[in-house]
């Protein structure tokens, strides 16, 4: 094969993983079409069928070449040599509800937790490649983490791995919120709730017992 033939077939193989993770996010992996699929990436069936065996090997291949970039330059990246995590999360989360708001998003939700949702329990495919995306996640949210505490910025006494699993359960909890309510005030002060929870994580701060010590004595009256 020529190198303007590879070219080409690598810019198909592209087109047809963006045009099926668009018709996965906004459709689901069941009611994807493959001849939508076809079609949005300008192509005939034929030629789909060149590059991916099936629907399940495009899945397959959005959650690899799609889902996993997309997981790293939006919440890996940023956090892989800050030593201030608490307020790099903060600001990603902040800003990726604003931007996911302002695009439309909002209504579709998060595409990892949509398809871990739908396809987990049923296929162990995706289930293993999505478990290892939020395995990688709390990793990085941890290690960050533990930076942070090296730094003088988290909190010693923090469990880095509950935290982590805390994030990663938060952000699914947020976009689900923003796709069943349709409404983006809530999705953003579900959001900023987050970031409350990190603060509380921050080196110098203390979570508050006050309320909780005051709701314990009022359980006790009559």
């Amino acid at each position: 094969m020529s190198e303007s033939q590879t070219a080409r077939a690598q810019a198909t193989r592209s087109k047809l993983l963006g045009a099926t993770f668009t018709e996965i996010y906004q459709r689901g992996y069941h009611a994807a079409s493959l001849n939508d699929i076809a079609a949005a990436a300008g192509i005939t069936k034929g030629a789909l069928f060149h590059h991916f065996d099936g629907k399940q090997a495009l899945g397959y291949a959005v959650v690899d070449e799609v889902l996993a970039p997309v997981l790293d330059e939006r919440w890996l990246a940023p956090l892989a040599s800050t030593d201030d995590p608490i307020t790099t999360l903060q600001d990603a989360f902040r800003r990726h509800i604003r931007d996911d708001i302002a695009s439309g998003n909002l209504a579709y939700g998060c595409p990892m937790n949509n398809l871990a949702q739908e396809m987990a329990p049923h296929d162990k495919g995706f289930r293993v490649r999505m478990d290892a995306l939020y395995a990688d996640w709390r990793r990085a949210i941890a290690s960050a983490l533990t930076r942070g505490q090296r730094a003088g910025r988290v909190r010693a006494d923090v469990d880095v791995r509950a935290a982590a699993t805390l994030v990663v359960a938060g952000q699914i909890g947020i976009w689900a919120t923003g796709k069943h309510t349709q409404d983006a005030k809530l999705m953003t002060g579900a959001g900023e709730a987050l970031c409350v929870a990190l603060e509380t994580l921050r080196a110098g701060r203390r979570p508050s017992t006050r309320r909780a010590t005051r709701s314990r004595r009022g359980a006790g009256k009559s």
